[in-house]
């Protein structure tokens, strides 16, 4: 039975602009408050807690908000770095962007540390004002979506921006996949700057919270912290890279990325390392040893996977995989400004074995660094259900995608890699 098209496009964007504030509050109420459990949570839920459940903004979470907004554009303005040209968009433009995330990220960690160590703040400021500061992006992310579809309909920045003639649908999606003003890309400066920069700062104010709490760090909230810096370090390291994904490429700059870069990562993604805070128990030396291992490994595949593609591509096909000379497809499409274009997929490594292996090796990276929460609650695993849901669903897009961009030569590609993400079953 094929769903209504109101569906797509009208409610299931409703549902989701009311629900996924919703979750965001749940889920840090049930770990700071209620240690993680669901159940706890709900049995004690209210009208007199919620409170609880739905914070407030208030003026200090609003300027460390703003604050750090304007930290990251100096720092981006700011730090020289190589200029990068981008993938060809699908209406035929040239997008470049300045590559010196690396440095702004270590340089936001060294503020972090060094007003740590000199005590310029309270490490635990994050922390103590997490609700608020969700509530602030939160409401924020509606705000500036707000902006972005005033600023497509009447104000588009290329060529590259569409209206679907719903106003739900263009606020949720968006109208332009690359809005600019006077050349500042806002999408690139939000998911890359904001968002993922914020991700590190927070598990600092977590530690820096536990430590205040135990007066230590544990190794289970050591572990899973220091996974996820070697995942943001390889981010950052690779950061050209991320311009081919397809975040970048193709998903437009509305609700949908905003919101969750600017509420849902905050939260979501950190929040192992929130229940861990307060988190019973630790890990023994073994299993700290071999969950960090693990993770390492996982990383080392989800980079590994994705550069065996870049390399191959940048040389036009004559970097070897795996000592062999590359298997390829020469895949030809047409952008819409008519011009016909080239491209080439990889039929060896990696790409030989599944075509998204790199998202199985990043939904075990996000396993691995929750692994240390133990298996007393099923909400610490919150995370790696969603982006397992996530991936999946994307593998089905971007087939489709790919399918309507490169016609028979990804129908060949899908006969002679015919798995999707887990070689041998799906």
């Amino acid at each position: 039975m094929r769903i209504p098209r109101i569906v797509h496009t009208t409610a299931l964007p409703l549902l989701l602009m009311i629900g996924c504030p919703a979750v965001v509050f749940v889920l840090q109420s049930a770990f700071r408050n209620y240690g993680g459990s669901l159940s706890a949570f709900s049995e004690d839920l209210s009208l007199a807690n919620l409170s609880l459940l739905l914070p407030r903004p208030t003026s200090t979470a609003c300027v460390m908000v703003l604050v750090f907004i304007a930290l990251q554009a100096l720092l981006l303005a700011l730090i020289p770095g190589r200029i990068h040209a981008g993938p060809v968009t699908p209406a035929g433009e040239h997008m470049t962007y300045k590559i010196n995330g690396l440095r702004a990220w270590a340089i936001t960690n060294g503020l972090f540390l060094a007003g740590w160590h000199w005590r310029w703040f309270s490490p635990t400021l994050v922390y103590d004002h997490f609700p608020e500061i969700l509530a602030v992006c939160c409401l924020g992310s509606f705000l500036f979506c707000a902006l972005l579809l005033v600023k497509g309909v009447w104000f588009p920045s290329g060529k590259d921006n569409d209206r679907s003639g719903n106003p739900v649908f263009d606020f949720y999606w968006g109208v332009e996949l690359h809005p600019r003003i006077k050349g500042f890309d806002l999408k690139y400066f939000v998911n890359g700057r904001l968002g993922m920069m914020s991700w590190s700062v927070i598990l600092l104010s977590f530690i820096a919270k536990q430590i205040e709490i135990r007066h230590q760090v544990t190794n289970a909230l050591l572990v899973s912290v220091a996974l996820q810096f070697v995942y943001l370090g390889k981010f950052y390291w690779w950061e050209d890279g991320y311009q081919q994904s397809l975040d970048v490429m193709h998903d437009r700059f509305g609700w949908y990325l905003c919101f969750g870069v600017l509420t849902w990562l905050p939260c979501v993604y950190t929040s192992p390392a929130l229940y861990l805070v307060h988190a019973p128990g630790d890990l023994g030396p073994a299993a700290s040893l071999g969950i960090f291992l693990f993770g390492l490994f996982a990383i080392y595949l989800n980079y590994e996977a994705d550069a065996q593609r870049e390399r191959v591509r940048r040389t036009g096909g004559q970097r070897l995989i795996w000592g062999k000379r590359p298997e390829l497809i020469l895949a030809r499409y047409r952008t819409a400004d008519g011009q016909l274009r080239e491209n080439l997929l990889l039929v060896s490594g990696w790409w030989g074995v599944a075509r998204h292996f790199h998202y199985l090796a990043e939904m075990a990276a996000a396993l691995a660094w929750t692994l240390p929460c133990g298996f007393n609650h099923v909400l610490p695993y919150f995370y790696v259900i969603f982006l397992t849901i996530l991936l999946v669903h994307r593998s089905f897009r971007d087939d489709s995608r790919c399918h309507a961009k490169y016609g028979g030569a990804w129908q060949e590609y899908r006969e002679r890699v015919p798995y999707r993400i887990v070689p041998g079953v799906f």
